[in-house]
């Protein structure tokens, strides 16, 4: 099998940053695939203005891959259908979740591929039992199948910290293209972006926030280090967030505004750091930091079954609910911070859909 690259006009996407939505999973009652919810939900992120999707990743439920379930090709074939349906698949970026350890890594890839997908998103959680130096191997091996989106994901929901080092060897692995940064810590973000910068091929990945709880601050700030004599600096051009799951389109305004904003040498910053700090805000009523992130993907469901995108909130683990309060959380940022919704939106591209 021939290594795939990514097209050179996604990799200008990619390279000057993108919404990339991390795809739900839409379930009816019985706790079955909704397929009619699951495409429309894969028509709303594509009519929103997004510039890609993310399938297969934490939002769409890591047991999905579980054998009784079995949905994982499936909801990868869905999306990609729906993406092509669409006719803008050449200007819009489909990142397939990847995960496990290397011989399911290297299957999911090649799912991926074969439906069409452009990037793998590669999973470094529930790998405690593997050193850092078998994770680089892994790496190398989906690399060598398909464009590679890394991921540093935090270790409450199964990720694991990673020392400088590895990131520096991992920037180093031709067929990694970006990296997304989920860590929801400083200091574990600055070890990897200072890692991309020390990396002789710094100019060739794109840095993505997965920090939930930062997304405006991550996406406005530089970083800058003095490296061999010559000022080397990065910032994070876009991003690939389970918030941008809901109120998208929103989102994709928001991030037009932070893009007019570092283009004008940053005027108009401190108003867009108070509305950072109003996204931080909703995303604590949906992510559910209060409880340790255990309400995290019903309250993504419980914004897009509000908005009529999902008739429930169901999840594949019976036991994943709302938590006690999370409901009237997300009632009081819905109308605290009305102009980071999308509601009309949605609204409008439903009754398109109903009329259809």
């Amino acid at each position: 099998m021939s290594t795939q690259l990514l097209s050179t006009k996604k990799q200008a996407i990619l390279q000057q940053g993108t919404v990339i939505p991390a795809h739900p999973l839409a379930l009816n009652a019985s706790r079955n695939l909704n397929e009619a919810n699951q495409r429309q939900l894969t028509q709303y992120y594509l009519t929103s203005g997004a510039g890609g999707v993310a399938v297969g990743v934490h939002s769409t439920q890591f047991a999905i891959r579980n054998p009784e379930v079995n949905l994982y090709e499936k909801v990868l074939a869905l999306a990609a259908e729906e993406i092509v349906k669409s006719g803008i698949q050449d200007s819009f970026i489909s990142v397939a979740g990847i995960c496990g350890d290397t011989p399911q890594a290297v299957q999911e890839a090649k799912i991926a591929l074969r439906h069409g997908y452009d990037m793998g998103l590669l999973s470094m959680g529930n790998l405690q039992d593997k050193t850092e130096a078998q994770i680089l191997d892994r790496t190398r091996a989906i690399a060598e199948i398909m464009p590679v989106f890394g991921f540093y994901l935090q270790p409450s929901v199964g990720g694991r910290i990673f020392s400088y080092d590895f990131w520096l060897q991992f920037a180093d692995i031709e067929n990694v293209l970006a990296i997304k940064a989920a860590p929801f810590n400083r200091y574990q973000t600055l070890d990897m972006v200072r890692a991309v910068c020390h990396s002789k091929r710094n100019e060739e990945i794109t840095l993505y926030t997965g920090n939930d709880d930062n997304i405006v601050a991550d996406l406005l700030t530089k970083y800058e280090f003095e490296i061999g004599g010559r000022k080397i600096t990065k910032r994070f051009e876009g991003g690939l967030l389970g918030h941008w799951a809901v109120w998208t389109q929103a989102a994709v305004r928001l991030f037009e505004e932070i893009k007019a904003c570092r283009n004008s040498d940053y005027k108009d910053m401190a108003a867009l750091l108070t509305k950072g700090v109003a996204v931080t805000d909703m995303n604590a009523a949906i992510f559910d930091p209060a409880h340790s992130f255990h309400g995290c993907i019903p309250g993504i469901h419980e914004v897009l079954r509000r908005q009529g995108l999902l008739e429930g909130i169901w999840c594949l683990d019976p036991n994943e609910k709302l938590s006690d309060g999370q409901a009237e959380e997300i009632s009081r940022v819905c109308k605290a911070y009305p102009e980071l919704t999308d509601d009309e939106f949605v609204s409008s591209f439903l009754a398109k859909n109903i009329t259809a």
